[in-house]
């Protein structure tokens, strides 16, 4: 699956994109269908504790899912970004995909 990790206004390390990987990576356990994923990382209202934000668009046969999360850091957002999408996975699965 291609991944494409996109990074706004700074630079993500190695490690976390090693870690977003992973997790997406991960996914295709659930369903092999996937085609491909676009992470945008980005940090919102620099002074507030939870900026850390995880968008995950993801494209399934004839369809996108989407998933965005707010957190205190990239991986936990990254985390509960991966979690929903999986739930979404499911229900793709089975509305689309019959037996």
């Amino acid at each position: 699956m291609n991944i494409n990790i996109n990074s706004v206004h700074f630079r993500a390390d190695e490690k976390l994109e090693t870690f977003i990987q992973e997790k997406i990576n991960k996914l295709e356990q659930f369903f092999d269908g996937i085609l491909s994923s676009e992470v945008i990382l980005k940090v919102e209202n620099v002074n507030g504790k939870e900026n850390k934000i995880a968008e995950i668009k993801m494209k399934v046969p004839g369809d996108d899912l989407f998933v965005k999360k707010q957190a205190s850091t990239f991986e936990d957002a990254t985390d509960q970004a991966v979690s929903a999408l999986r739930k979404q996975l499911f229900k793709y699965k089975e509305k689309h995909i019959k037996g």
